[in-house]
This record gives structure tokens, sequence and C-alpha cells, in this order.
């Protein structure tokens, strides 16, 4: 194994949440009425990347897919610690549901050939589904593990993390190569200096299309025509005005007034 690892982070542009607007009329995100940053997410993802690397060496990559803009999270990526950054665009990405999604990253990830850890976010704020990262490493075949909140130690051969599931936490080992899909509680990530936001506007950032992945993909298995899936409509749920009642009285009283009601709301029999 050659000296110091090869770590791949899997980052994604996603809209600022604060500022997006819903499109009540077409049903749908209205994307353009915010600005676009790296999914909080992938940044802890990244961050322990960088901590990996500042501890034992390595070179780490990032990768996203999307749109042309998305070079921009990906400078973001390299002024943040990465030492490489490749962008997946093509239109023949476009409309890919999670699936397509994880399959489209897992061929850039063989084409990088040499990688030891795949590192992502737990989820992305825009999809919420928390499924690309064990996809991904289903799709590589190797062993992945998700949710997890603290790096305890990483060598050359494997690391070893704290995973919280429900109310447990598990500590695990894995050897290389494999999967790990971080939470927010894993480390806070930095901010990047002046300086390295400079240096990340003169970087180069590889831009692969689906031609380029030929070898490794499928194409009736990217973008939509690859996506099972699809979303038909985003709505927002109503939300009535919640309404209260206060019970005086005993507390055998009260329990049987509560009874009660719950018995003509159907709660009870």
């Amino acid at each position: 194994m050659p000296e110091g690892l090869n770590i791949i982070v899997l980052v994604k542009q996603v809209p600022d949440i604060e500022k997006v607007r819903f499109d009540y009329e077409k049903g749908r995100l209205d994307r353009s009425s915010a600005g676009a940053v790296i999914n909080p997410f992938d940044l802890n993802a990244l961050e322990a990347a960088v901590q990996i690397k500042e501890k034992i060496g390595c070179v780490v990559t990032a990768v996203s897919m999307g749109p042309e803009k998305s070079e921009e999270t990906l400078r973001d990526a390299l002024a943040r610690g990465a030492d490489r950054a490749v962008l997946l665009s093509d239109a023949r990405f476009a409309g890919a549901d999670t699936l397509a999604t994880s399959y489209t990253l897992s061929c850039a990830v063989r084409k990088l050939k040499l990688f030891d850890l795949v590192v992502c976010g737990e989820k992305t704020i825009d999809g919420d589904t928390a499924q690309v990262g064990p996809e991904v490493a289903e799709f590589l075949g190797i062993p992945h593990i998700a949710y997890v909140e603290e790096i305890r130690d990483v060598n050359l051969a494997e690391v070893t993390i704290k995973s919280r599931l429900d109310e447990k936490c598990y500590v695990v080992g894995m050897r290389f190569p494999g999967l790990i899909t971080v939470t927010k509680d894993a480390n806070v990530p930095r901010l990047p200096t002046l300086r390295d936001k400079l240096r990340s506007r003169k970087a180069e950032v590889t831009v692969w299309t689906a031609s380029d992945l030929s070898d490794f993909a499928e194409e009736q298995l990217l973008g939509l025509s690859g996506s099972p899936t699809w979303v038909a409509k985003v709505y927002a749920p109503s939300t009535g005005k919640g309404k209260g009642q206060f019970i005086e009285g005993t507390a055998e009283k009260k329990a049987r007034k509560v009874a009660e009601i719950l018995v003509k709301l159907g709660a009870l029999r």
C-alpha cells in the first residue's frame, strides 16, 4: 500500500434552505429563490477527511454531481482542505433519484481507481433520505458504517469509529476499502482562510461527462432513465390552529375528564 491514504469525499450543492421559497401553484421548491451552498452534513464529511489527512497523511478528493455552477461547491471544498476536485456534469445525469445518483457517483469512484475510504455526510438537507452513501457502498461492493459521530482511530489499514443508532452507540472497526457517513456531531467544520479561498480560485476542477464514465457506467442507468422513482409533486401540509382545554379539579376528576374526552374522540374504548 502506498504511503498515506486516498480518501474520497462526496459533496453536494444544495439551496440555502433558510432563503428558499415554496411555489404552491407548481407544487415544487423554487430553488432560484435562494443561493446555493455546500450541504452542511458534507462539511462534516470533509472535515473528517481533512483531520485524517493531518493525522496520518492522505490525498483528499472531493467529488460532486450537478450543473456547472456546482464548481463553486468544489472550490469551497478545496479551500477547506481537499487536494483535488471532480465535477460530474452532464445533461444525461439530470433527473436522477438516489439510486441513479449513487450509481453515477460509484462509477466516478471506480474511475478514480485508488481509494481507501469514501466519506459522505449523513444526508442532504434538500432530500433528507440518507440513502446515497449506503447505496454507493453497495454499488462498489465495500462495507459501510452509517451515522458515525466520532472517528476513534485510523491507520493505513483500518478505521475505528463510534456510531449511534437510535439510543445505542456502537464502536466498530472497518478495514479498507470502506465507506462511512458522518453526522453533524462528528466535528466542527473549519472555516477557510482568505488565503485558502484565493488559492481555490486558481485550482483546477476536473469535469467528467457521461462519456468520460463510459468504461464504468451503463448509460441507461444514469439520470432519469436509471431512476425507478421520481417526485410527482411536493406540497406543504396544512397546519390547523391547535385548540387547548384546561381541566380543573382533583387529580382523579382530571383523569376521568381526560378519559371521557378520549372516548368521545375515539382514542379510548
